[in-house]
């Protein structure tokens, strides 16, 4: 407050000013931060330590992943050292799958698929803008061939609706039975063969 302000008090007496060059000053550096670093430039140059922060998004993403939004690990009553070790190492090979998964199915999904590629090359500073096949899925809500694009969740349950199914002659005395799984629909089969790539 004392860098924006004058303050002037007396005996019965208090009055304020503003210090117009501070505020100033200050307004020119609205909506800017530094990122700072020990690693030489050499090494990282200022471009690639911006990226490395903003990845930080990443991490959070998993967290709430992991939190709430897939996994739905919480709330946690371990209270053994030897359990807790392992329900954390579940929720984190729970996680990896799901990550395996996300990347695997991004053409089914409302992910940009080029992504990655435009990370790497793009200026970090300037705000990020979607591929135009990323517009394209989110406009049409479909894929580029055509299916039906999803959320990860309506994925998982959609793929969910598949069943194995066991039949059984009524009017058969032996008890004959057989069993049948059902067929997948193109977006079913179309996630099958995207995890055996």
């Amino acid at each position: 407050m004392s860098q924006h302000f004058t303050l002037t008090i007396r005996d019965g007496h208090l009055g304020w000013a503003r210090k117009g060059d501070a505020i100033t000053k200050e307004e020119m550096l609205d909506g800017i931060y530094v990122i700072r670093t020990s690693e030489p430039a050499d090494r990282l140059t200022a471009a690639d330590g911006v990226r490395s922060y903003k990845r930080l998004a990443l991490v959070e993403q998993a967290f709430r992943c992991l939190k709430g939004i897939d996994l739905l690990v919480r709330p946690i009553h371990h209270r053994l050292e030897g359990r807790v070790r392992a329900h954390f190492l579940i929720c984190i090979l729970a996680y990896y799958v799901e990550w395996h998964l996300r990347r695997a199915w991004r053409p089914l999904l409302f992910e940009d698929e080029e992504l990655d590629g435009a990370r790497a090359v793009r200026d970090p500073v300037a705000a990020a803008t979607p591929s135009a096949s990323a517009r394209r899925k989110k406009t049409k809500h479909q894929t580029a061939g055509g299916l039906p694009v999803h959320s990860f969740r309506t994925l998982l349950a959609h793929l969910g609706s598949r069943s194995r199914e066991t039949y059984q002659v009524a009017s058969d005395p032996s008890g004959v039975s057989f069993t049948r799984v059902t067929e997948p629909d193109p977006v079913q089969e179309e996630a099958l063969r995207l995890l055996e790539t």
